[in-house]
Formats: structure tokens, sequence, C-alpha cells
């Protein structure tokens, strides 16, 4: 497992608008740069990032496929290879069953199009939002039984099913469960159970996401059945899963993710195509916050909105025209969940605001009715980097309330959770994000427990909120602008590995200009250097400087100018010369 974590900088330097810039050691950093052939810049974000010697660092920025963990202790792995080789073998039915978010929907598509590959004849189905809910529900189950199925896999769910894999269980259905949620400690009735956070799980690395899961088991059944075929071509589906579930991006998951950007980048999947082209995105530069602010939501519209299965179909498509036709659809969803979702977000800031006023210092819990039970994921999310707390947002409908909850990182939300048990009818998920539902009558007793719980994690884990630490002060000298290439080495970027943040102190300004509804364009002088800029929603900033100004922000490739250009990503806009 690749060495991610960030040890405190020796020094730190007080920065403009409450920014602390991290200790540098230029002297080390420009030794290892040396050896790496990178700039001091980035060499000083590797030391940061743990890798101080030359053999870390070479293996962080070319991480490979061949330094996958082995899996041979993943509890119950073989288990389930054996029955799915078998299955294949003897033409059983195999219905795989998906949850409704990307890591649902890919996963399914990964071991449907897998199995299918090898001679297996499968049928899917995704867990419906409004007809059964989040994981394996009767409704779904129900399904699955019409389908005729022999076998059944689910993807991305069934850890907190017992029930009904209980009942398939007696009606003589065979259940393998390939999951990445948190473990209750009632013993599941599957017949095989994969998921490394199993106490007897002896798999080290615990990162996975569902799609990495699927892949993995797809790799066990193709060595069973020795074919040929080639799970390289999955890679890009284990990538949107796992960025889009924000699963770290460390060991393994950065090893497939890297993988999979590429085949993103230069799709050869008919609806990666598709999809990029309703995103807009030319070149084959492909990072991991593309995938997450880009792709992603669109891929999620149709579970928070409609019926999952058309993202299935769009991922599973086999013609650019079918993929076109499905990502049109996916688009008009995308467009409805971005008005609902600005609507939502400001009557739940206003409700907090009412609430809470300005004690935020526990959990916060906000209800409607009239609120689209699809996009409060997002809203609570919204929330989250708004008053840097943790979340439950509930959509209130004929009584009940269906909810999902959101935390700052670090905090342990599926603990707070669980100790509001008794005001909810049921909940599930992981430290990072939570689904529940509770009775209407219930919202305020959930409320002050949730409160509660959250003031006292808060206070045994210190300060929510993390610091506003920035990695690089670019000086024009030692610590000069780094290349599009470089920034390339250091993806995926995203949770476990975040992005890079730099200091442009004092540049000067050669241009500025509103552009769009809105945004910011700045050019500034950084040494030699010339440096464009772009402020989402900054405009107003242009006021808060003159002929010189600090600016904070991360740096990517410039896709317009292309080459090794880079452009920031305005993040904070300061006055003058710090």
């Amino acid at each position: 497992m690749d060495s991610m974590n960030q040890p405190p900088a020796p020094s730190t330097d007080a920065a403009p608008g409450g920014w602390v810039v991290r200790g540098a050691d230029p002297a080390s950093a420009l030794e290892l740069g040396r050896r790496l052939s990178v700039s001091a810049s980035t060499a000083q974000v590797l030391l940061h990032r743990g890798h101080a010697d030359e053999l870390s660092a070479r293996d962080f920025l070319d991480a490979r496929l061949a330094g996958l963990t082995q899996p041979d202790a993943m509890a119950d792995r073989a288990l389930a290879v054996d029955r799915l080789a078998r299955a294949v073998r003897q033409r059983e039915r195999i219905a795989i069953f998906g949850d409704y978010d990307v890591d649902g929907t890919t996963s399914t598509s990964i071991l449907a199009d897998a199995l299918e590959a090898m001679g297996g004849e499968v049928v899917t189905h995704v867990a419906q939002r409004f007809a059964g809910g989040y994981g394996l529900s009767a409704a779904g189950l129900e399904r699955i039984r019409a389908s005729g199925a022999d076998l059944l896999v689910t993807c991305d769910c069934g850890s907190s099913d017992h029930e009904r894999i209980a009942d398939a269980r007696r009606s003589g259905l065979e259940v393998i469960v390939v999951d990445h949620h948190l473990v209750p400690s009632e013993p599941l009735p599957a017949f095989a159970f994969l998921n490394p956070h199993r106490p007897d799980c002896g798999f080290p690395y615990k990162g996975l996401s569902s799609a990495g899961l699927a892949l993995s088991l797809a790799a066990g059944v193709r060595a069973a059945l020795g074919t040929a075929f080639d799970l390289r071509t999955l890679l890009d589906l284990v990538a949107l899963g796992t960025i889009a579930d924000v699963a770290p991006l460390d060991g393994d998951n950065r090893r497939l993710v890297r993988a999979g950007l590429a085949r993103l980048g230069v799709p050869t999947r008919p609806g990666v195509t598709a999809l990029r082209e309703r995103a807009k995105m030319k070149g084959a530069a492909m990072g991991a916050i593309d995938v997450a602010f880009r792709l992603a939501p669109r891929l999620n519209a149709a579970g928070r909105l409609a019926d999952p299965a058309l993202t299935v179909a769009l991922l599973r498509a086999r013609t650019l025209d079918d993929a076109r036709a499905a990502a049109l659809c996916i688009e008009a969803l995308n467009d409805d969940r971005k008005a609902l979702t600005r609507r939502i977000t400001e009557e739940a800031v206003a409700q907090a605001k009412e609430v809470y006023g300005g004690a935020m210092d526990g959990g916060l819990v906000v209800a409607a009715e009239g609120w689209h039970r699809g996009v409060v994921g997002i809203v609570a999310a919204r929330l989250v980097e708004l008053f840097g707390a943790p979340v439950l947002v509930l959509s209130l409908e004929d009584g009940m309330g269906h909810g999902s909850g959101r935390a700052p990182a670090g905090f342990p939300l599926h603990d707070a959770t669980s100790r509001c048990r008794a005001e909810l009818a049921g909940f599930g998920g992981h430290q990072a994000a939570v689904g529940l539902t509770a009775k209407a009558s219930r919202i305020e007793a959930l409320r002050a427990a949730f409160d509660d719980a959250c003031r006292d994690l808060r206070g045994r884990g210190g300060a929510v909120r993390p610091p506003r630490l920035i990695d690089v002060a670019l000086d024009g000298g030692t610590f000069g602008l780094p290349s599009a290439s470089e920034l390339s080495m250091l993806e995926p970027l995203g949770h476990g590995n975040a992005e890079p943040l730099f200091l442009v102190p004092g540049a000067r300004v050669e241009e500025a200009r509103t552009v769009g509804e809105g945004h910011l364009k700045l050019t500034l002088r950084v040494g030699g250097d010339r440096l464009r800029c772009f402020g989402w929603e900054m405009a107003e900033q242009r006021d808060r400087f003159g002929r010189d100004v600090t600016v904070v922000g991360s740096l990517r490739p410039d896709a317009w100018i292309g080459g090794e250009a880079v452009e920031l990503r305005l993040i904070d806009v300061l006055p003058g010369t710090p």
C-alpha cells in the first residue's frame, strides 16, 4: 500500500486570509526533484505526502497495476469465484443487482460485462430509490425472482440486508454479496460475502470500492475458467465507481484509478464517449476531479430522479447511437437535478440558520416536505461545506423522512448516526456518508440526539474543519510553476490524495475580466512566466485588488493552450503583496 500520510510540516508560515503555508525544505525539494526530473515545487508536494526517498516517490508517481495487493486473503473470494465459474459452465441465469449510485451501477456493469464475455447468462437489476429504496429491498428481490435467476450477486449493497437474503435463501436462491459498506455484527446468511471490512477478512487493503471488488471477483472467475478476457477493458468503470464513491485514492485504488483514467482519456467504451460529449470534455488529459465534478453527477442523475437502469444501459451500450440516446436522457435529468439542488439548498440553509442560529458546534438536521429525496445527499454535502459540521437532510413524505448524511473529512458520521438509532426507522452507510429513514414525528428528537452525539464526538476529536493549508508558495525562483505533465503524475487527486494548493504571492496582474455568468479570468506574471487563472463565480473579487494580487488555488493542465501550460483554479483572491 502506498504511503499517503501527510506528516506535519517542520514549520508553517501565516498567509493572508487565514491560510497557512506548510513549511518548505528547499534543499531536500531540489535534490529530490533532481533525482526524479521534476520541479522543486512538485518534489515539495511529494515531501508533504510522506515520500522523502526516491524509491517511495517513484512508486507513487508511477503506480502500476503490477503492485496490486494479492487477493488470496480476501474472505469468501475463492468460494464466490468457484460458484460463479460453475454457474457460467452450467449456463445458470445469474442476476446481478446493484445499488442506484455510480459505484453500484459500475460494479453491476463490470460483473455483467465480464461474465457475459466469459460465456455467462446474465440479467441486471438496479435498486430503485422510489420503489424499495436503498439495497436489496423486498420489491427488488421480487423482480429478481421474476427474472428466473438461479444465482444472485449484489453489488454495493447487501451487507445489512439480512432479512431479504434469508428470504432468497429460503426460496432456493443463493446470494453472493459484493459490498464495501460497514458490516453489522449479525452474521449474514449469504452463500459468500466479499467485504474487506469483515472482521475476519485478511485482505489488508480496506479502501476498495465495490467496483474494485467486482473487478477482483471477475479476475478470479477468469482464472478459474481459463479464459483470455482482457480485464483492462473494465478499468474505466472501476475509476468511475471509485472516484464517484469518494473512496480513498491511495494504495490499490491509486493503481486502479490511475490506469482507469488513462482509458477514460482515450475512451473505447461508447457510453464514456457519449458522456464526454455531453460534458463537453475534449483532449486525452483526464483527472479524478474531472470525473468527480463532470462525469459522476451525470451518471448519478438517473438514480437520483428516475430509473438507474438507464445508467447501466449507457455504460453497457454496444453502439455509439445507443449510448448517445441514453446520454441525452441522462443530460436532461442532470439539468433537472441541478435546478432542484439549488432550490432545496437555499431552503435548507435558511432552515439551518433559523433552527441553530450561530450554534453550529454539534450536528445539523434539516427536514421538510417537498424536498426531492434524490438530491438530499448533494444538499447535505453543500451544507457541510458551508457550516463545517455533520449534516442530515431528510425529505418528508406521508409521515416518513428519507434522508442522507454527510460530514467533514475525518468525522465518524456512521458512529454519530448509530447513537441516534432509537430515533431512526433504519440507516446504513459508512463514516463519510449515510442513508437513513425516520418517522416525521421523530425529527425533533433526532435533531437533539444527533446534535448531542456530534458535539460529543467533535469534542473528543478536536475541531472538525481542517486548517487551510497551502502546500507550496511559488516564488518564481526555487519554487516555480510545475509543468502539466508533472501534475498528471500526481493523479489521481481527491480523497486520500488531496489536490495540492499553491500560493502565488504579490503577482503582477496583466489582465482581469469577467467571463460567463460571474466568473473571474486573470492573467498573472509569476517570475518569468505568465499564468492564466480562473475563478468560478468569483467576479465580485475583481474590486479587491489593483496592479498586484496574491491568489490561492490548485494548478491543472491548461486545456485551452495545451502542451505543458498550466492554469490556476482560484480558491481565494487576496489584495496586494503579503
